[in-house]
């Protein structure tokens, strides 16, 4: 009777045992469940990737999350998601917080460049901007500058690139990049600041409306101005491109390592130049032939 006694606590424990495992599954680039934080600005680039990596691997799901980017980086830290995109570079403050929460080494992995536009609407006699007028320009109580909310990786990356930070700025605010677009043309004064992603997939109606209807301002530094083309991005003289970056969490080679892997190999650059932006890794090459 003892014997048969302990023949089943032990395999009622083994059976728990063999519960708790199955719920604590660890996932694999080919299986399993990951949540990616991006700003809204990265929104296009990013649902074309996770869309392409999930048609190649059925079992997988990525959970897009759109959050502005210093909040994902603090859910980053906080542990509530694996993976983010990131544009702006970190502080030191926010490397030293990387470090002690994370306790991983800081690599970032870029995968496309971006770059914050300014547009204006289709009428206005506008067309060009410069660095030094716009850092005037966010110093105004006028507010001309439209950016699409605070925290945004948009406003971020400005104020870096002039050397500030957001609290010194002035601007105006609406939400969502789409909508800064589709609004100008009630507000010929403004200028709006959004993410070239916004309006870069070449063969989309949206996007291409989207393009129609506004004017994108060339950016003046120095004697030159610069407009946002990809080779300009690609060798960084327009002044505000910008690296896409992946940050993540995670400690072994799960779904979020092998998405970001994906992300930067050929088949993932491809899909960066298919929304209209510069590939990291993989550049256009022109051969001349005679």
């Amino acid at each position: 009777m003892k014997s048969k006694t302990l023949i089943l606590i032990v395999s009622f424990f083994t059976f728990l045992i063999s519960c708790k495992k199955s719920d604590h599954v660890v996932d694999t680039p080919q299986q399993g469940t990951v949540t990616l934080e991006v700003d809204e600005s990265f929104r296009s680039v990013s649902e074309a990737l996770t869309s392409r990596y999930m048609a190649l691997y059925p079992n997988t799901k990525i959970k897009l999350v759109f959050k502005k980017e210093d909040l994902a980086f603090l859910d980053l830290l906080e542990r509530k998601v694996r993976v983010i995109v990131m544009s702006r570079e970190l502080n030191e403050r926010e490397k030293k917080a990387f470090k002690d929460k994370i306790d991983l080494d800081l690599q970032p992995a870029r995968f496309a460049a971006d770059a914050v536009i300014f547009i204006v609407s289709k009428d206005s006699p506008r067309e060009t901007i410069s660095v030094n007028e716009l850092h005037e320009l966010l110093k105004s109580d006028q507010k001309k500058i439209i950016f699409d909310g605070t925290n945004s990786s948009n406003l971020n990356f400005v104020a870096q690139k002039l050397k500030t930070t957001p609290d010194q700025l002035k601007y105006s605010i609406i939400s969502g990049n789409k909508n800064i677009a589709e609004q100008l043309v009630n507000l010929p004064d403004k200028i709006g600041a959004l993410s070239l992603n916004t309006l870069s997939r070449p063969y989309d109606p949206e996007s291409e409306a989207l393009r129609n209807s506004v004017k994108i301002l060339k950016v003046v530094e120095g004697n030159k101005a610069y407009e946002p083309t990809l080779d300009n991005l690609a060798n960084r003289s327009y002044p505000f491109s910008r690296i896409l970056y992946f940050l993540t969490n995670e400690p072994y080679f799960g779904l979020g390592n092998g998405f970001i892997r994906f992300s930067c190999t050929q088949l993932g650059q491809i899909v960066v130049s298919k929304e209209g932006l510069q590939p990291y890794y993989l550049f256009r090459r022109e051969v001349q032939m005679r």
